[in-house]
């Protein structure tokens, strides 16, 4: 295996393949890969050096280095062709390209086909409408280079191409986090997976498994100084997919379980997404002018069709004559007349200043469409994003898409996300956070939970502790770059705060599970937290494992490592073991009887530890690699 990169994914990704899936890894960075921290500075100076210095020694006595590493590692600048040979890309049987630039994976992509067309790739691109061109290019160039049509298929096979996004992977469980009692939800083309984390039932109450019980949190969840998900928990830390006999005897513990597998929240609203309302586009006040003036127009043909007998539309009409001074003098008619064609020539006079106030009311509403909006006075309940890259906006539009208020806080005017902020019409607050009165601004003393992402640690850090001086049961997430400082910064913060949900996501933790099993031929759905460790969902053939085929979907469940979820079906009858009747489309069934028998033709959806992936796969994983 073949890993190239410039950041903490690379060198995570070459540790998930080498700890866990046991592989022999090719790890190729820049001189200056390794990412260097930034001194703290601005209001919370005190507070995050004292916590630093608590959060770095947490770090040492874990140990240095990353866990598992690799088996080579070489310095270069860019993937150049070069490069690519030197570090056996010809001989390799995968590669991954995980640059932060996509048009240096781009380009390292197309060399690497052309050194090897039975090379297995693994993308990551920012561009998904670009990555699934260059994932059909790069296919379709390795089935012409070895004509047996390796490049074909779902993916999985040799010379296939994978193209995977971290932001993609991370932004679900990022944006599940930060909402209390929302479920952690996974997608993957066109897949909903849903858990949901419930707390500890209270005695004599039994726990509603839902579909199943994916893990059991951690027993040391009320202690906040418990050592939840991290490598010294041991049987105190959160248990991956237990069976009945361990969920019916844990008590105190909270769960995680699969509910429902389609997203069920609030819609978006109608209308065009940067187009205001109708409603929006005048003020109440001109509102009430033009239907006090309608019914002024409405009350004198009224008036002229009782005083002259003629027709409602004919007299409606006159009207109109008479408001825009268009028609005759009525000197010739009686005094009625001549008194309702001067009020109408009045009311004419009054209608001119307010339509041209409606023209320029509607005129400004359009241009601060594209404008960025500022938080609404009395705004409260609502989520704090910090960060507008690329995992702030992706985690941005998930929230939108779950019709969670947001206001962003931004640095950059130019940054990534900010013609997404105003596409969603969503309140955007520039400034640097760790400046006075920025947060303040973002309404943080009324907001449900604070996601700080931004590229810094430390400004992540800062803007966490300042929020808490101000609101200290506020519910933040935090991402920080390195596993075991999220897990140091995590357990200190909730010892200082035991009220307050504190979350620290790292997300090179929740991305590499996803782009490992790419690695490895297998298509990786999803990867849900479950405190500091992950559970992935990944499609799997029944062929060619006997741990599944010819095995009941009851025998096929392994404790701790793997346990099937659902099949998918096709036209073809009823399946055996009372499982549902297939359907002509392919779906997926959920609620399998554990009495039926899994056969080399299925298909099946499963949850699995990154360790019993990769005895799924047929190698020997390192025992407690999934840690």
């Amino acid at each position: 295996m073949v890993v190239c990169g410039d950041d903490g994914l690379a060198h995570r990704l070459a540790a998930e393949l080498r700890g866990v899936y046991r592989e022999q890894v090719t790890l190729v960075v820049p001189p200056a890969g390794r990412r260097v921290r930034q001194p703290v500075v601005g209001r919370a100076r005190a507070a995050s050096a004292a916590l630093l210095d608590m959060v770095n020694a947490a770090v040492n006595r874990t140990g240095n280095g990353d866990p598992g590493g690799a088996d080579r590692e070489l310095d270069a600048t860019e993937p150049t062709e070069d490069v690519l040979a030197d570090a056996g890309v010809e001989r390799a049987t995968a590669l991954a390209l995980v640059y932060d630039d996509d048009e240096t994976n781009i380009r390292a992509a197309l060399t690497a086909r052309r050194l090897n067309p039975r090379l297995r790739l693994v993308l990551r691109l920012y561009n998904r409408r670009l990555g699934q061109h260059i994932e059909e290019l790069l296919d379709q160039s390795a089935t012409l280079a070895t004509g047996d049509g390796a490049g074909t298929g779902a993916g999985a096979g040799a010379g296939s191409t994978t193209v995977l996004s971290d932001a993609d992977t991370a932004a679900p469980a990022l944006a599940a986090t930060a909402l209390v009692g929302t479920s952690k939800v996974v997608e993957t083309d066109g897949l909903l997976l849903r858990a949901v984390e419930r707390n500890p039932p209270r005695p004599g109450e039994v726990a509603d498994p839902g579909l199943c019980t994916l893990a059991l949190l951690s027993a040391t969840s009320n202690d906040p100084a418990g050592a939840d998900g991290s490598e010294d928990s041991g049987e105190q830390g959160p248990q991956l997919l237990p069976d009945a006999a361990a969920v019916e005897a844990a008590t105190g513990r909270g769960t995680v379980a699969l509910e429902q597998v389609s997203y069920s929240g609030p819609p978006l609203a109608a209308g065009r997404a940067g187009v205001p309302a109708f409603g929006e586009l005048f003020s109440r006040r001109l509102r009430w002018s033009l239907a006090g003036l309608a019914a002024c127009v409405v009350a004198l043909a009224v008036a002229l069709m009782l005083v002259t007998g003629d027709h409602p539309l004919h007299a409606t009409y006159v009207t109109l004559l008479d408001l825009f001074s268009i028609n005759e003098p009525a000197h010739n008619k009686d005094t009625g007349r001549q008194i309702l064609q001067l009020l109408s020539g009045f009311v004419g006079l009054l209608l001119l200043p307010v339509l041209l106030a409606a023209v320029l009311e509607a005129l400004g509403t359009f241009r601060s469409a594209s404008a960025l909006r500022k938080p609404p006075r009395g705004l409260g309940g609502h989520v704090v994003l910090l960060g507008l890259g690329k995992i702030g906006t992706r985690v941005l539009t998930r929230l939108r898409e779950m019709d969670i208020p947001v206001v962003c806080v931004e640095a950059d005017p130019e940054a990534r996300g900010m013609a997404t902020a105003r596409r969603l019409r969503v309140p955007v607050v520039l400034g640097d956070v760790t400046q006075e009165g920025v947060l303040e601004a973002a309404k943080i003393h009324r907001a449900h939970s604070l996601l700080a992402l931004t590229s810094v640690d430390t400004t992540n850090l800062e803007a966490v502790l300042y929020a808490r001086s101000v609101r200290s049961r506020l519910r933040v997430v935090l991402r920080l770059y390195d596993d075991d400082f999220a897990t140091a910064v995590y357990r200190t913060l909730r010892a200082a705060h035991p009220g307050a949900l504190t979350r620290s996501r790292s997300v090179t933790h929740l991305a590499a599970p996803s782009f490992a099993g790419a690695m490895m031929g297998r298509q990786i759905l999803g990867a849900i937290p479950v405190e500091r460790r992950v559970l992935l969902f990944a499609a799997v053939e029944v062929a060619g494992h006997p741990q599944l085929e010819g095995k009941t979907v009851g025998e096929a469940f392994r404790a701790g490592a793997w346990r099937v979820l659902a099949l998918e079906v096709s036209d073809g009858g009823r399946a055996e073991g009372g499982a549902p009747e297939r359907a002509r489309e392919s779906r997926l069934v959920w609620e399998l009887p554990d009495t039926y028998v899994l056969r080399g033709s299925d298909r099946v959806v499963l949850a699995a530890t990154r360790r019993g992936l990769a005895e799924l796969l047929g190698r020997r994983a390192r025992r407690g690699a999934d840690v």
